[in-house]
């Protein structure tokens, strides 16, 4: 038997009633089966076994992987959103404010042309909705290192000098910035292309949620199926 620690973020946290919960199960059995063995246990999450991936020690693997004893198993529902190189610069995720022009300055070198900067701000309406604030969680080691993974791959695909990816968890109040991203290049295109590339992958890949809170609710965002959410009064 190997004994597992698993672990649940945002809307799976949420119906499963707990963060994490430590298991013993048969060896050989695969990080699918351990999932489909959940849904059938906790009801709330059948919703979600065709749309959540898998973890394991902070790296993603298939639903064929299998653990071994005392390994850590992350179910991973849909997020928001490499080896060290010269061009990584400050990659980090905090409680903080975020400062955009101190992030700038960090990417900064004599053999950089260009620094181009994207910064991702909470906004009052959503979908119709008066937004209050945004909330968010991170699985932080995995998201640390996918966040490290997206900067390297930018710096191999674009003739970038550095570049830094900030990231806010907690509450992120209306008009202050939850992400910034800062990219330095000798030149201006290579700077945009990595910096547009930085932010649509990491709200791919990288384990981080947002819930919403509005007036007359709550929904998390980036993580519901196909079917409506059950919107929870405030």
């Amino acid at each position: 038997m190997n004994r597992l620690t698993l672990k649940f973020f945002a809307t799976l946290r949420e119906r499963a009633r707990t963060a994490e919960m430590s298991r013993q199960f048969p060896d050989g059995i695969t990080v699918g089966e351990i999932w489909a063995g959940l849904g059938n246990e906790i009801p709330a999450l059948a919703a979600h076994r065709e749309r959540v991936a898998f973890a394991v020690n902070h790296e993603y693997v298939k639903d064929d992987f299998r653990p071994r004893d005392n390994d850590e198993v992350a179910f991973i529902p849909p997020v928001s959103g490499g080896a060290d190189a010269v061009w990584l610069g400050p990659i980090s995720i905090g409680r903080d404010p975020i400062d955009v022009e101190q992030l700038a300055g960090e990417v900064a070198h004599p053999a950089a042309g260009a620094i181009v900067t994207f910064a991702g701000t909470t906004r009052r309406d959503n979908a119709g909705r008066h937004v209050l604030r945004l909330e968010y969680e991170a699985y932080e080691p995995m998201a640390l290192s996918e966040m490290r993974k997206l900067a390297y791959e930018a710096g191999q695909r674009w003739e970038i000098v550095r570049i830094g990816i900030r990231h806010r968890i907690g509450v992120v109040e209306i008009g202050q910035t939850s992400v910034a991203i800062a990219v330095a290049a000798a030149h201006r295109a290579e700077a945009f292309e990595a910096c547009r590339f930085a932010i649509d992958r990491l709200k791919e890949v990288v384990p981080i949620w947002k819930k919403e809170y509005f007036e007359g609710g709550e929904v998390w965002i980036g993580c519901q199926t196909s079917h409506p959410p059950e919107l929870q009064a405030i």
